[in-house]
């Protein structure tokens, strides 16, 4: 393999980049050993700065440091996930019931026309998995960045982390996408017409629907 070309931004910055992609593309599977030499010899860098970048996605809870053997793409089990989802239904609920009180219309148009772009990603006979988890998660940070709480925002920016260990399988289960798509539907009907309470209902709903799914 040859040599990345790396960016002048802090080395294991980049690293860590490079590997938190490499583990969502799921190249890097949950459980399996991170070969530290070969890897830095495939990018042309020393041990040092990827050690660094296993440090940051470490606490990210994307590795597993072990003693004496080095690090592992985290495997979630079942009480991770189910703790991953109940807090990210917690804090995204929060942030729709505020959104639906408190956005603008022109922030209400801005989720609706990433709605439109989730229903479009979802024709009869036809669905592109990657671009609707693609949309859904801009859907989603755009609808926390409106309810403006950079606090919670980190939060559930750490915790998304975690839930893409295992959130392709949830998207592949047959019925979720149109499952996922009504529960976006109902949702944004329920922000359209400003309803705080029944927003921040159906958001909870839908990260309860998507545990299941994920189970």
């Amino acid at each position: 393999m040859t040599a990345l070309s790396l960016s002048p931004r802090a080395l294991y910055e980049e690293v860590a980049e490079l590997l938190r992609q490499r583990i969502f593309r799921r190249e890097l599977e949950p459980g399996s050993w991170i070969d530290e030499l070969k890897i830095a010899q495939d990018y042309g860098i020393s041990r040092t700065p990827l050690r660094e970048a296993l440090k940051v996605l470490a606490a990210e809870g994307l590795v597993t440091m072990k003693v004496r053997r080095g690090a592992y793409v985290t495997e979630v089990s079942e009480r991770d996930l189910s703790d991953v989802y109940h807090l990210l239904g917690l804090l995204e609920a929060d942030a729709a019931g505020i959104v639906a009180a408190t956005a603008t219309e022109s922030q209400i148009e801005e989720l609706q026309t990433l709605h439109n772009e989730l229903e479009a990603a979802v024709k009869p006979g036809q669905q592109d998995r990657a671009l609707f988890f693609e949309i859904n998660e801009r859907f989603h940070m755009r609808l926390l960045e409106i309810a403006n709480n950079r606090w919670r925002d980190q939060m559930v920016a750490d915790l998304r982390k975690v839930m893409k260990l295992n959130r392709h399988h949830s998207l592949l289960k047959s019925g979720r996408i149109e499952e996922s798509l009504n529960e976006h539907r109902a949702l944004m009907a329920a922000i359209a017409a400003r309803d705080a309470a029944t927003t921040l209902q159906r958001m909870q709903e839908h990260f309860r629907n998507g545990l299941e799914a994920a189970n």
